[in-house]
């Protein structure tokens, strides 16, 4: 496979990694305690100032946005964590969990 053809299909990690809202920890989303991964989540949404839309919708956006692009691809084990997050991360902003 050429490697321009193999940039072309990795595209959505180059959105994961270089978002132009938020600016992630690296590996935030291989933790395995959801807390964590909302907490991080959180405080990257509100450092940001180029954002769009209110901090829970930024990090609640690249949470769906990661687990969507990642699809078939996540094992239960890792789709679990995050799963786990987004009560969490709603939690943390006081909304009500789903």
């Amino acid at each position: 496979m050429m490697k321009a053809e193999r940039r072309k299909r990795k595209w959505s990690a180059g959105v994961t990694n270089h978002s132009n809202a938020l600016d992630l920890k690296n590996g935030v989303f291989k933790l395995k305690d959801p807390e964590k991964i909302a907490e991080s989540l959180k405080q990257s949404a509100e450092e940001s100032h180029r954002r769009k839309g209110s901090p829970f919708q930024s990090a609640m956006s690249m949470l769906n946005f990661y687990e969507n692009r990642a699809g078939k691809n996540l094992s239960k084990r890792q789709r679990g964590p995050l799963e786990k997050a987004k009560n969490k991360l709603r939690k943390l902003f006081g909304r009500p969990e789903q």
